[in-house]
């Protein structure tokens, strides 16, 4: 799963950014670490590439835009914006994900979504938390400095225009998430959906505040221990930690809100209140409350209410587990092939070991039986095409929303140049000079008279409507990934039970 950040910054130091990311720094602190001689240590790896600097450094670059624009001027100014793309760690070991792959993507990014700003692409292979998580920095210089093609996704002059400064509002990060998703999905990534928040959520704030905390907590254990005495605590957990842990065991036993109230007073001193739809948590000892919006998706009102109707018709979900088995050998085909004696051994002892996971997998499964075995490849089966249907239906639709947002665009910019036509005093003249432009404008008419649309979407709409369309299919994705990867697995046990078999058989038919 990839997810994206964003981080505005109002340093005029626009080599600084650079530095961070080439040169090792204290993840506390944020000073450059020194080597033994006191210079920057320079990071282990890391790829970098820069766009739209000419023959200039990044910092160069937004120095001389700021000064042929007048802008960026004061203390308060956004000079610079950073979007990180944090890849998820399995990435690299399951869809094989390298940091060059990463960059390419990266750049891919960065030259669809913020064309004309200078700007850096660097990759790095992990981060703060040591997971592995293959990671992009994609840092551009606020100003636009050339005039750029205006694209669907663009609502206002700023966004295409030269001189102008580029502004991450929620709808911007609405299209770069729906973006990420449509990246990851087409490079074969691990993703989630990111246009609905996520069940825990945790701010850069408390993030920091999580890593000090367990800083703070080691180093009291490590004199506890050095005295000759035993930690108590070895895992720091924030207060929001804390709670939404409470909440959690309170939710999962309670069946109705009711309940789900006196059970979090009672057990924790925890108040729940609703006001204006949305719910908030105080937890003993505060007088603030705490929005569900700044726990997570998982603490709001409709997940909430959501888990407790489940609570009342609880249903234990069987839970398919990922092990992997390997296909059995046909030993005696091989065998007829010039496979030698030294690779009959090894296969026998491969389909020992293969046969023994295929058990596993269909008790695990309750699937022992072959007619329920046959019933539940053929319910994957058609859950597998029904949701590819569904997949391919939504990437069509995204695809024809794509194109009128475009039509749009391109007839809203064009319009005024094709009014002016009529009142040209030299039409001819007009037409030639402004030939793109008109082209442009007769062609998104031609588009909307071709399928019938005498009133012009709103883009605002469309733009959410692709969202939301991109989010459905983010969900049935998920959906045909997993019931593929189970009816492979099922299909390669239900095979390797008919060759165990006929294998038996030949071996009993030779012993006679």
């Amino acid at each position: 799963m990839a997810t994206l950040k964003h981080i505005s910054s109002k340093n005029s130091d626009y080599t600084a950014i650079e530095t961070y990311l080439v040169y090792q720094h204290d993840a506390f602190t944020g000073k450059p670490l020194l080597d033994e001689q006191g210079k920057p240590k320079l990071r282990d790896s890391y790829l970098l590439d820069t766009l739209e600097c000419g023959d200039f450094s990044f910092a160069t670059a937004c120095l001389l835009a700021n000064r042929k624009y007048g802008k960026n001027t004061q203390h308060g100014d956004i000079k610079s914006h950073q979007y990180i793309i944090s890849f998820d760690p399995r990435d690299a070991a399951d869809n094989g994900l390298t940091m060059e792959k990463a960059q390419a993507l990266g750049l891919k990014f960065c030259e669809e979504n913020f064309p004309g700003h200078p700007a850096i692409v660097c990759t790095h292979p992990d981060g703060h938390n040591h997971s592995g998580n293959i990671h992009v920095h994609i840092v551009i210089g606020s100003i636009r400095t050339r005039k750029v093609e205006r694209k669907p996704y663009m609502q206002k002059p700023r966004d295409w225009r030269e001189g102008m400064k580029h502004s991450s509002t929620a709808q911007t990060m609405r299209h770069l998430r729906v973006e990420v998703m449509e990246l990851c999905e087409g490079a074969g990534l691990y993703q989630i959906d990111l246009l609905n928040g996520s069940k825990e959520r945790v701010s850069e704030a408390e993030y920091w505040a999580r890593r000090r905390g367990q800083l703070k907590l080691d180093r009291e254990n490590a004199a506890l221990l050095a005295a000759g005495q035993q930690p108590t605590q070895t895992k720091f957990e924030t207060a929001k930690e804390i709670l939404r842990k409470q909440i959690t065991d309170v939710l999962d036993n309670a069946t109705n809100f009711e309940d789900f109230s006196d059970r979090l007073m009672r057990q924790y001193g925890i108040a729940v209140k609703e006001s204006r739809g949305c719910l908030s948590y105080l937890p003993a000892g505060r007088t603030k409350f705490i929005r569900a919006k700044h726990l997570g998706d998982k603490f709001d009102k409709a997940a909430v209410l959501s888990t407790l109707q489940a609570n009342t018709e609880r249903k234990p979900k069987a839970q398919f587990k990922q092990d992997t088995i390997g296909k059995l050998v046909d030993i005696q085909a091989k065998l007829k092939q010039g496979k030698g004696i030294g690779y009959e051994r090894w296969a026998k002892k491969h389909n020992l070991k293969a046969m023994a996971q295929t058990l596993i997998l269909l008790e695990e499964k309750g699937l022992t039986d072959e007619d329920a075995l046959d019933q539940r490849i053929a319910e994957l089966d058609t859950k597998f095409h029904d949701s590819l249907a569904v997949v391919k239906d939504l990437e069509g639709r995204m695809k024809v929303n794509k194109e009128l947002r475009y039509q749009v665009a391109a007839y809203a910019s064009t319009k005024s140049v094709a009014q002016q036509l009529k009142a040209a005093k030299r039409p001819a003249a007009f037409e030639e000079q402004h030939r793109a432009e008109l082209t442009a404008h007769r062609a998104a008419a031609a588009y909307f008279k071709a399928n019938d649309i005498a009133k012009l979407p709103s883009p605002k709409k469309l733009e959410a409507e692709y969202a939301q369309l991109a989010s459905e299919k983010a969900k049935f994705y998920e959906q045909y990934k997993e019931a593929k990867e189970e009816l492979l697995k099922l299909k390669d046990a239900k095979q390797n039970v008919a060759l165990f078999f006929r294998e038996d058989e030949r071996t009993q038919h030779h012993e006679r």
